[in-house]
């Protein structure tokens, strides 16, 4: 089976956004399958009305604007069955009352409205009110050339547009970026590659490692047709990478695209020096600091394409605040965590995901065969009066009812799994860019966008699907397949019916889907010039504390001269204070390691150049072999790093030392469990 990419001219409305993007030649691309997927006989209630939608897709029923030869997701009648036999089950469970169907209301924007909404999300609302904030400032001093732009662009706008509508005085551009004339000359970030940790070290060779998906994920490859390999790179910003192609360059025509899974690039991650670094590895308010970033850089990504970056805005719909289905993501971790502190994914999502895991992973057309819509609808009700109860039998479930369960669970969410306001980017970045390098580097920004209930739960059911495709030889549920069926579950969104634009989209959602499970390792990886960033917001952020601690202490000596009733003794004045890590006079290339669980607590440790955080956890075990805690005994422990000019950082265990060190000489390191 094939599926090519064609050039097009046309332009596709999707059902997320009430917008028609903007049309550039040469990038737009249809996808054509020419062998349809296996059924078992009845497995679809409604494969009559299946056939009907497809016909719909058939020269004679669609419309000249949208026929083969120009729509941007034409396709052959037979070939999206699953994925319209899905769509078809979904407003069937709709229509019977099983599910509330909830339609969003789009919010028209005002002219100036989205630049100022993209200032506050990317964290930058000082630029909006006037207010001088030391956090704002450490942002700006660490963007790149191509972010910088991005943010000087849209800030042009905002005021411009309160200019016209004469509002309140805005600040010049040029004050904010540090410019003097009207050619702005940025003070950004070098583009020249940098270290995982923000520091340029000499002599260093980058360490390579394939993540690739081959090595994650073994969906059937066809020997006969071997993998592509690429290599993707996180040294440099990915805008920035864009810059350097010829701008002569055409975007490839009549590209093909085959829906087997070795036709899906093999990609080398470059692992440097630092290791590689998963999104729950860094402190939460470091993470905060990524998703600014990300905006940047996507919105920097796509201007650096030529391809707009679309948001909808939304009115806020709220969800209940009490049950499992319909209940926002947020409230459901907040209920669950007062039962199990630390939770990270919704525990009916969990008990969802394990009994198929458990039970399902073979069963022949899981996720694709549907449960009976009854039984479905009564084990509903019945886990919401008896879940957290904990008298809900789960024995009674059946493998294809717990499969409806689930993806009832996705499909009730106020706000998507991938939150409505993206909804059109990862549209676009598979309808306006072509080559599926590009792809995935928007895609992983748009995964370090999502908040972190979204991300964590996401996370779970990618690493389930992937299990799923696994078991391809008993269950018959190919990668394909299954992104197939999943797609109208995560991106045709609720109360919104099948029409003719979404039809032409149907291909593009299920090749992201297709994406999201293929290399999700990698796109649960953050980024190493992002953390560079962060780095350096972190030591902005330090220096002016200090400068700030510095006038306090004035302040303070001042006070306390005029109203002290007695002496007491003084450091003498200029008298400096030093940190603990150097009064203990550990000498230059030596750390105190911490580790509280171990009989053993403190261990100093001698780095070299080949010194690698496993190296140190293992000295420890061997230190502490016999006398470690019970506790401790059966959890997977970690080096951190923490403080100095990063929050928290859980090391990769062939993270080299002495280069980490140096890249942050503040640093405390603890030995202490990985958090799940």
């Amino acid at each position: 089976m094939t599926m090519e990419m064609k050039d097009s001219g046309s332009v596709v409305l999707t059902a997320y956004h009430p917008h028609s993007p903007a049309r550039i030649p040469g990038m737009e691309q249809s996808f054509v399958q020419d062998v349809p997927p296996s059924h078992s006989p009845g497995s679809r209630k409604s494969f009559s009305r299946c056939r009907r939608i497809n016909r719909m897709l058939s020269n004679e029923s669609v419309p000249p604007a949208f026929s083969r030869s120009n729509s941007q997701a034409s396709m052959d009648s037979t070939s999206m069955e699953d994925f319209w036999c899905e769509v078809e089950s979904i407003k069937e469970s709709r229509e019977d009352g099983s599910e509330e169907a909830m339609l969003l209301e789009f919010k028209p924007a005002d002219e100036g409205e989205l630049e100022a909404e993209w200032l506050q999300d990317v964290g930058l609302s000082t630029l909006i009110s006037g207010a001088e904030e030391e956090d704002g400032q450490a942002l700006l001093s660490t963007l790149t050339r191509t972010q910088a732009a991005a943010v000087q662009k849209r800030y042009n706008t905002y005021t411009q547009t309160l200019r016209k509508k004469n509002k309140h005085t805005v600040r010049d551009v040029r004050d904010i970026f540090g410019t003097s004339d009207s050619s702005p000359t940025f003070e950004t970030v070098p583009v020249s590659p940098v270290s995982s940790n923000g520091i340029q070290l000499p002599g260093q060779k980058p360490v390579w490692k394939s993540v690739s998906s081959k090595s994650c994920l073994d969906c059937g490859t066809d020997k006969g047709s071997p993998s592509v390999t690429e290599e993707l790179s996180y040294d440099v910003s990915f805008s920035e990478s864009i810059t350097v192609l010829p701008k002569t360059q055409e975007w490839p025509k009549n590209q093909r695209f085959k829906k087997e899974d070795s036709a899906l690039p093999k990609f080398i991650v470059r692992k440097s020096r630092f290791g590689l670094t998963e999104v729950g590895d860094l402190s939460p308010e470091d993470m905060k600091k990524i998703r600014y970033l990300s905006l940047i850089e996507l919105t920097a990504f796509y201007d650096a394409l030529g391809v707009e970056l679309k948001r909808n805005r939304v009115e806020r719909v709220r969800g209940r605040e009490n049950g499992l289905f319909g209940v926002p993501l947020t409230v459901l971790l907040e209920n669950d965590q007062k039962k199990f502190p630390g939770i990270k994914v919704p525990l009916i999502f969990q008990k969802l995901l394990l009994k198929l895991e458990e039970t399902g992973l073979e069963t022949e057309g899981i996720l694709r065969v549907p449960g009976s819509a009854s039984r479905v609808k009564n084990l509903h009700q019945e886990l919401e009066a008896k879940f957290y109860e904990d008298t809900f039998d789960w024995d009674q479930v059946r493998n294809n009812d717990a499969a409806g369960l689930l993806k009832m669970f996705i499909r009730e969410l106020p706000s998507p799994l991938f939150t409505v306001e993206y909804l059109p980017a990862f549209i676009t970045l598979v309808e306006k860019i072509s080559k599926i390098k590009l792809q995935l580097q928007a895609l992983h920004l748009l995964i370090m966008l999502m908040p972190e209930a979204n991300r964590d739960t996401a996370k779970a059911f990618l690493q389930f699907l992937k299990k799923v495709v696994a078991n391809e030889g008993k269950n018959k549920m190919n990668l394909w397949n299954v992104s197939m069926i999943v797609a109208p579950n995560l991106f045709i969104y609720k109360g919104k019916r099948a029409n003719q634009q979404e039809m032409q989209a149907a291909a593009t959602t299920a090749h992201i889907v297709r994406l999201l499970i293929r290399y999700q390792d990698i796109l649960w990886t953050v980024p190493s010039f992002l953390i560079s960033q962060v780095r350096k917001m972190n030591e902005a952020a330090m220096n002016n504390s200090k400068r700030q601690l510095m006038f306090d202490k004035g302040v303070r000596k001042l006070l306390r001269r005029k109203t002290m009733e007695r002496e007491r003794p003084e450091r003498p004045e200029g008298a400096v204070t030093f940190p603990p890590y150097l009064q203990s006079d550990i000498p230059e290339g030596v750390i105190r390691v911490y580790a509280p669980l171990h009989s053993k607590v403190s261990m100093a440790i001698q780095l070299n150049s080949q010194t690698k955080a496993k190296d140190i956890l293992a000295r420890f075990h061997c230190e502490n072999s016999h006398g470690s805690s019970q506790n401790m005994r059966g959890q997977i422990q970690s080096l951190h790093e923490i403080g100095g000019n990063i929050g928290q950082h859980c090391l990769d265990p062939d993270a080299f030392m002495l280069d980490v060190y140096r890249a942050n000489p503040q640093a405390e390191w603890v030995i202490k469990p990985k958090a799940s």
